[in-house]
């Protein structure tokens, strides 16, 4: 079996990303990442920390904006209506989960398109539906990247997408279309299961339960993605995979170490492809340079 590790990969992307973001502060544009929070949920805060450190380290300012728990709605859509209106910030993401009635979709329609580096803006996912340009949620755009860069084809295949969110499952579909791949995408109420999955040439976890898709989902030789990323007691990571599902998959994404690195990646990737097209529509008006992965 074939191990698609996301470390190689997302350690090329920080570099190129290092380089042009190097370059963008030569020309006097220093790109700037914005991160809105409003939790105590300390695994949460730790993400964060680890967005800010991969961006410092690639010559991005990452803001974390921290309303706090208790934060209100107001109070949100205030933040990031003010962030979305400041030219010396190019991505903004509001990060969950969020107080409790709070709905992600009502805030991040605040998150003006070109700074939606995380794709959660109603509209950006309308876009991506349209085949227009858009940043995509950056972990369905990781699955999607990472399955390139180890070479694994899809156009003409059957991708079976198990999960149907607006972060990963409903996104990567579209993703993987305009990839020429055929996509199915099960969810909670689909019936039987494996009948379907064990048809896909490749398959990809979304839904947050750890060990759902196990060797009977699996085709002998499929490629399996797993985007799960489910807490354990002592700590550690599982994904959506069982363990037995190695035995039949001809490649598999580890966790961690798979999708998770590539998404981090992807976002300073959205960031300073923001602060570029932002760069680029002040020195030449008119003119914007296209997000790369609708390119």
């Amino acid at each position: 079996m074939i191990t698609l590790s996301g470390k190689e990969f997302a350690t090329k992307i920080r570099e190129d990303v290092t380089e042009r973001a190097a370059k963008l502060a030569v020309d006097g544009t220093s790109p700037r990442l914005a991160v809105v929070t409003a939790t105590a949920d300390e695994a949460t805060a730790w993400y964060v920390r680890s967005i800010a450190k991969a961006a410092d380290k690639a010559g991005i300012t990452c803001d974390v904006v921290d309303l706090g728990a208790a934060a209100t709605g107001a109070e949100l859509t205030e933040a990031l209506a003010a962030l979305s209106s400041d030219d010396g910030v190019h991505g903004i993401i509001l990060q969950t989960p969020l107080p409790d009635g709070l709905s992600v979709a009502d805030l991040a329609s605040n998150i003006v398109a070109r700074k939606d580096v995380d794709g959660s803006n109603p509209a950006s996912l309308g876009r991506l539906a349209a085949g227009l340009t858009a940043f995509a949620p950056a972990t369905a755009a990781a699955v999607v990247a990472l399955l390139e860069h180890h070479e694994v084809e899809l156009a003409g295949k059957h991708v079976v997408v198990v999960g149907r969110s607006t972060v990963v499952g409903k996104p990567v579909a579209h993703l993987l279309l305009d990839r020429d791949a055929t996509v199915t995408v099960c969810h909670s109420k689909t019936v039987d299961l494996p009948s379907i999955t064990t048809t896909g040439d490749v398959v990809v976890a979304a839904v947050g339960v750890p060990g759902l898709i196990k060797a009977e989902h699996v085709r002998e030789g499929a490629t399996v993605v797993d985007v799960g990323t489910n807490a354990t007691a002592d700590g550690g990571l599982v994904g959506d995979a069982d363990a037995d599902v190695a035995q039949k998959a001809g490649a598999l994404t580890p966790v961690p170490g798979g999708i998770g690195p590539v998404t981090t990646a992807l976002l300073l990737r959205h960031t300073v492809e923001a602060a570029e097209t932002a760069a680029q529509r002040v020195s030449v008006p008119g003119r914007r340079r296209q997000p790369s992965w609708r390119r």
